[in-house]
């Protein structure tokens, strides 16, 4: 199915919406490079609650628009309630008075579950929140009312991420398209739902009521979805001012310099799928983290793989905002 948009008129819409879209309270736009935060883990795999402080303050030197935890990349699932909500709290505290907007990820199996961190992190005053849909779900009706529990908790902007939720479920077009309509504030998608581009199109021809277009899986169509209008990308963290210099490279007009930096950030997405462990050793090697530990997986580098990331790392030293 298409939208039946021609390009020109796609970009129309786009421009013609880029005045309605939603802004947190503080004033804060919901666009641009949204990281989603890693975990931060010591060497007998407890929270580092220090080093996640010590993230936050890396993302405000990269120049990054927003910060998001946790999420999938966060390994949300392997942190017990006490930890996400004192995670909250530490996120909310280092993040207050910084121009980053803090987007808080408030999902659960159920809906149930999901409104207890809802209800804490309203309480902490983030610019936003963000849910990933409920594993728990059986049907598209509990996926919708999943939503729509969480916007009557909050006036803030809320993205719903498309993936990450129950099986055989399908977060429909019309079904966000509902949503958002029927609470403004829950206009904010992040898509990761195939097939991405098809569907990143077909909402950005829907604004209003959709107000924002996210993509996630590292920004590796990203390239792509910026001619398409859309608002932002939600990488990892250890590359976060490289998504910034794009960003700026391309919405400045120089869509060259955007490319070729765009090209050479590739290169160390691509050996992260080589070399799983790429990200952490980069949080590591740029004194983010104390370690390199994840909860997910145990990963050893070899002299070779760790010589493998720096080359592929080298050519974007020039281009970096910290460290």
């Amino acid at each position: 199915m298409t939208t039946g948009l021609t390009r020109r008129n796609l970009l129309l819409v786009l421009g013609a919406a880029a005045g309605s879209r939603l802004k947190a309270a503080s004033g804060k736009p919901i666009r641009g490079v949204f990281p989603i935060m890693s975990t931060p883990f010591t060497a007998d795999k407890a929270v580092d609650y220090d080093d996640l402080v010590k993230e936050v303050e890396f993302l405000d030197r990269c120049g990054v628009h927003g910060m998001v935890w946790p999420q999938l990349a966060s390994e949300y699932f392997l942190l017990s309630k006490e930890e996400r909500l004192r995670g909250m709290e530490v996120l909310a505290k280092a993040a207050r008075g910084r121009k980053p907007a803090l987007v808080l990820g408030v999902q659960g199996p159920n809906t149930e579950a999901m409104l207890e961190y809802a209800r804490h992190a309203e309480k902490l005053a983030p610019e936003a929140m963000i849910a990933i849909p409920p594993m728990e779900a059986k049907t598209l009706d509990d996926f919708r009312d999943y939503y729509r529990a969480l916007a009557r908790v909050t006036q803030r902007p809320i993205f719903v991420q498309t993936s990450g939720g129950a099986k055989g479920i399908k977060p429909d077009i019309e079904a966000l398209v509902e949503l958002a309509r029927e609470f403004p504030h829950c206009a904010y998608i992040k898509e990761e739902y195939p097939p991405i581009i098809e569907r990143m199109k077909q909402l950005a021809g829907r604004r209003p009521p959709i107000r924002g277009v996210f993509s996630g899986a590292h920004g590796k169509g990203w390239m792509y979805e910026l001619r398409l209008g859309c608002d932002g990308t939600c990488p990892g963290s250890a590359l976060s001012d490289i998504y910034v210099r794009i960003w700026d490279f391309y919405q400045g007009g120089q869509q060259d310099k955007a490319l070729d930096l765009f090209s050479k950030l590739l290169l160390v997405l691509n050996t992260e799928q080589q070399i799983p462990g790429t990200f952490p050793y980069l949080m590591q090697r740029r004194g983010v983290f104390k370690t390199q530990v994840s909860r997910q997986r145990e990963v050893r580098l070899t002299p070779e793989a760790v010589a493998e990331i720096e080359f592929s790392f080298a050519p974007l030293k020039p281009y970096l905002r910290v460290g």
